[in-house]
């Protein structure tokens, strides 16, 4: 079978007739990576996922694969260390998605850590990180930081400082590897709903389902069972009766973009803000996003929005950063809200707590795990997998992790300069196809040599409108390797057009939206309810703006 959402239904007779050693609840890359390690070690694994595949945290964080500056400050250096050898692992893995990004650090006279200590941090970083030599941090005077950004407020500047990040695509990127899982064995299904836990005697042993697009239920049996449903974790450790002292404490963050123009960043710069908070502005193509807030959330974790408060604060500390920007809601053209799913610690706020992950266990045998990074989703899954392999499954002898050398797509680009070879030979290709060489970019970070699929398919379109043709090629392989199911599938979590090129979005929605009805075999009703959806979320971006004005 292929990850295809004509094999959901094949997919989900499978997942019926069981049984399994190992179903994992939770589509985000925390699940992803758990059911990848597991699958590859040979254990008969089945995950589902009750939205889409990344649908919570995994779509809606800053997108970077980052060590952890920040997390100095609170002396956690073995997490500082862990994610930052991870980071380099990953971009390994998929160096088309994973992309080296040097960060500008500015320092100022009266905010932040100045500019000796940021500069014994950098090097304690750099080394906990094992940054190499080539990339280690780099001090800049004034002028020199100037230099690398003429947008930055200029009073005050005490110098600056350039480090290693790199950048991603959290949603891609979780897809990846659920896609690597499924080709190494896995049984993958989004939009299924663990409703309840099945139990042999006191032992949980499986899970009631309920397939959302029609309405079918039905019993998954396991060995065990594994809750990683991120912020929704402590809603299944509820069903379970373990829900005890140790809970999720949920904060959120968002994230807005605006038209490059508006605030041309020369790279990305992680500055600080008045009330002594750091934040990002990361330039993506077209437009520059900036992010992200941290506050304590209780709402309704299926719809996660901004409000005027949250965006007011970024503009805002944007502003006193690059003084000569003065944006504004107007300049504002998407956003996203997203939340962290911590592990509460009583009397820390939202910015003090932990970013470590931890495995829960109940008495039933539930494993659920909380917490944690996206930078390191493939050490939680080996700790997770280890756990499992030690306890239930000795007498199979199953082999250790091999995660570290699996590459994410096949076939793999191995480099950064294959990647930019690429991008080269595909710029050239499709500016025969009327397209820019600008999308050859856009296509090769978000795919990989995969994208050569698409132009493929791109070549026998007939389609005047070039953008139209290009956004059906991309739907073809979305639906045909990547599962998507729905409208929203497609604009927010294959492609990121939602948040980052909307005016894209709105060109080609209708056109997108009939291919699906004509390829998926919806009917007239089913047409107008995802159509309805997608505008919702469209709306949703942009809520903020009708809030009422804070006094």
């Amino acid at each position: 079978m292929n990850f295809s959402a004509y094999s959901r239904n094949d997919i989900i007779e499978r997942l019926r007739t069981g049984p399994f050693d190992l179903i994992i609840i939770g589509g985000g890359i925390t699940g992803a990576g758990i059911a990848l390690d597991a699958a590859s070690r040979g254990l008969k694994t089945a995950l589902i996922e009750k939205n889409d595949f990344a649908f919570g945290t995994s779509s809606r964080s800053t997108k970077l694969i980052h060590g952890g500056l920040r997390y100095l400050k609170q002396l956690e250096f073995a997490l500082v260390k862990e994610v930052g050898s991870e980071r380099a692992i990953v971009h390994r893995l998929a160096p088309h998605l994973v992309v080296p990004e040097k960060m500008l650090l500015p320092l100022y006279e009266k905010r932040g850590l100045g500019y000796w200590l940021t500069s014994i941090g950098l090097k304690i970083y750099d080394w906990l990180a094992g940054v190499k030599p080539e990339d280690q941090r780099r001090m800049l005077t004034s002028l020199q930081t100037l230099r690398h950004e003429p947008l930055l407020m200029k009073e005050e500047i005490k110098g600056g400082a350039i480090y290693a990040e790199y950048r991603t695509d959290d949603a891609r990127l979780t897809i990846e590897i659920m896609k690597k899982a499924f080709a190494q064995g896995a049984l993958t299904a989004n939009y299924v709903q663990a409703t309840e836990f099945i139990y042999d005697g006191s032992q949980v042993r499986g899970v009631r389902a309920t397939d959302s697009l029609t309405g079918q239920q039905f019993d998954i049996h396991a060995a065990v069972v594994v809750n990683a449903a991120g912020p929704w974790v402590d809603e299944l450790r509820g069903i379970n009766h373990s829900l005890d002292h140790k809970r999720l404490h949920l904060t959120k963050g968002i994230h807005i973009v605006v038209p490059y123009h508006r605030l041309p960043v020369r790279q990305a710069i992680y500055f600080d803000v008045p009330d002594g908070r750091m934040i990002f502005a990361i330039p993506r193509g077209r437009v520059t996003y900036v992010g992200t807030t941290d506050t304590d959330y209780s709402g309704d974790k299926n719809e996660v929005f901004a409000t005027r408060e949250d965006v007011d604060y970024l503009l805002k500390g944007t502003n006193v950063t690059f003084p000569s920007a003065h944006l504004t809601l107007a300049d504002v053209e998407s956003c996203w809200a997203g939340l962290r799913p911590l592990i509460h610690e009583e009397g820390k706020s939202a910015s003090e707590l932990s970013r470590k992950d931890e495995i829960f266990r109940s008495e039933s045998g539930l494993i659920s795990m909380a917490g944690g990074k996206l930078t390191g989703y493939r050490k939680m899954a080996e700790r997770v997998v280890d756990l499992i392999a030690e306890e239930f499954f000795a007498d199979k002898k199953l082999p250790a992790c091999s995660t570290v050398s699996l590459m994410l797509v096949q076939p793999a680009l191995m480099s950064v300069e294959e990647v930019k070879q690429h991008t080269a030979r595909l710029a050239g290709e499709i500016a025969e196809l009327g397209l820019k060489g600008e999308d050859a970019g856009y296509l090769i970070h978000l795919y990989g040599r995969q994208a050569d699929v698409i132009v493929g398919r791109l070549r026998s379109s007939r389609l005047h409108d070039s953008d139209i043709a290009l956004a059906l090629a991309e739907l073809w392989f979305a639906i045909n390797q990547e599962m998507i199911c729905r409208a929203t599938d497609f604009f927010v979590r294959r492609t990121g057009l939602l948040y980052f090129n909307l005016p894209r979005l709105m060109h080609v929605k209708d056109a997108v939206l009939q291919e699906m009805r004509g390829l998926l075999q919806w009917t007239e009703d089913r047409l107008l309810q995802e159509k309805s959806e997608l505008d919702k979320w469209i709306t949703a971006t942009l809520r903020f703006k009708q809030d009422e004005p804070l006094h």
